[in-house]
């Protein structure tokens, strides 16, 4: 059952959260308790006339899924809370509950605000009715006045970069055109709690870093904001607090990074990799925590583009989560396709006899010059950590600590220009 919380109720359940200093502390904007989601599932279906005439005394059968087992948890007005686990764990349904649309069999949500789900982008859109009344229709549904949805065409066309469409109807649109047109439709809504379910992944590289720079500024802007997503990095990247869910209970709440580290392990925990000749288990965990990275010029100033040519001034510091045992750092430059174009490994830099082992909390500096060969265009470094405790206890995260621009001529077709020693000479002889 949903209610609404009224401003006294709200101010009277706000609860202390993990970390007072990252976590918005005011009243409480969502307020689940015990919710619990089972549905019947048939184990044999009669889906014809002829099935029930051979079979006409034959009763259903079922089995019985538990998708939510006793879910309680608050969100505070302006925070940007998370949602993680494996497929099947109750994500997607815990949303549809909050979202009324699955009636909850026990339990009660409290919600302070207007609510806004953005369960799947794109339903309810008419692939038969044109970009522009289809903008509109959503505005109403949204709880819109007519006036106010045609007043936001203009800025949900603008994002989408579908002005030109915009009389076009839907069903002549790319599956690109889409996804665009919907996030832009989800990002002007006028909303007191947004609920989204793993909308970050949409359109091309261009417009999935405008998507992350307006999720950025819906969280300083202090949104109340429940995402459900697989990805980690918006998790580290988003959230003031993540919840992980497992087999329909809550198997932790709290801290961003330790929720990635548990649900890498329920992921990865079974995951067999080679290690010197030895079957491993391979477990992905959050080794490292970003502080900054950056390119330098000749001068030292910090840029992000850089001219064909010219060395990539690299500078990378990391803050260890944990005591890392003989870390690796490995190094890939990825083009705008995500193509893989070079890559490097490096090791921890300690004194002849002292042991590679970087405590908790402490920094590496990884810095160095790099020729630079690639043609013009967006690139981006990716760093693989790895740390050693045991042969049988490896650890992997991946983070994408820089992105940037490389801008110029280039002297030759392809990813990269390479240096080669060729001469085109006429031979001797018959013309």
């Amino acid at each position: 059952m949903t209610r609404p919380i009224s401003t006294d109720e709200a101010a009277q359940t706000a609860v202390a959260a993990p970390d007072p200093e990252a976590v918005p502390q005011g009243p409480v904007a969502i307020e689940a308790t015990g919710i619990e989601k089972t549905f019947r599932i048939p184990t044999h279906r009669i889906d014809s006339f002829k099935e029930r005439a051979v079979h006409p005394f034959s009763r259903a059968e079922y089995r019985e899924l538990e998708a939510l087992k006793g879910i309680s948890f608050d969100v505070h007005k302006g925070e940007f809370f998370g949602i993680v686990g494996r497929n099947g764990s109750g994500k997607s349904t815990l949303l549809k509950v909050l979202a009324s649309i699955y009636r909850a069999d026990a339990g009660t949500i409290r919600m302070a605000g207007r609510l806004a789900p953005f369960i799947e982008l794109g339903v309810g859109f008419d692939p038969d009715l044109t970009a522009r009344e289809n903008v509109v229709l959503n505005g109403v549904m949204m709880g819109l006045s007519r006036a106010e949805a045609e007043g936001r065409l203009e800025a949900v066309l603008e994002f989408a970069e579908l002005e030109e469409f915009v009389d076009l109807k839907l069903k002549n649109y790319s599956s690109g055109m889409m996804v665009r047109l919907a996030f832009s439709v989800m990002v002007q809504a006028d909303a007191d709690v947004l609920l989204i379910d793993e909308v970050l992944a949409v359109g091309d590289a261009s417009f999935q870093q405008k998507c992350t720079d307006v999720f950025h500024e819906m969280r300083d802007a202090g949104k109340t904001i429940v995402l459900v997503t697989h990805s980690m990095a918006a998790v580290q990247d988003f959230c003031h607090r993540a919840m992980l869910l497992h087999d329909g209970h809550i198997e932790y709440i709290g801290d961003p990074e330790e929720t990635a580290r548990r649900y890498f392990r329920l992921n990865f925990q079974e995951v067999k990799g080679e290690s010197l000749g030895q079957q491993v288990t391979a477990v992905p965990e959050i080794n490292v925590r970003p502080v900054e990275a950056w390119l330098e010029d000749a001068d030292g100033e910090r840029i992000t583009n850089v001219e064909v040519g010219d060395p990539l001034r690299m500078h990378v510091v990391l803050e260890a989560a944990a005591e890392l045992v003989k870390p690796g750092f490995v190094f890939q430059c990825l083009n705008a396709d995500g193509v893989h174009v070079f890559g490097f490994n490096r090791s921890l830099t300690v004194e002849p006899g002292q042991p590679e082992v970087l405590a908790r909390d402490a920094r590496v500096h990884i810095s160095g010059t790099i020729q630079n060969q690639l043609a013009p265009g967006k690139y981006t470094f990716t760093v693989w950590v790895r740390r050693d405790r045991s042969p049988s206890d490896i650890g992997l995260q991946v983070l994408k600590p820089l992105t940037f621009h490389v801008y110029g001529t280039p002297e030759a077709p392809g990813l990269v220009s390479v240096p080669a020693q060729i001469e085109a000479v006429p031979e001797e002889g018959e013309r």
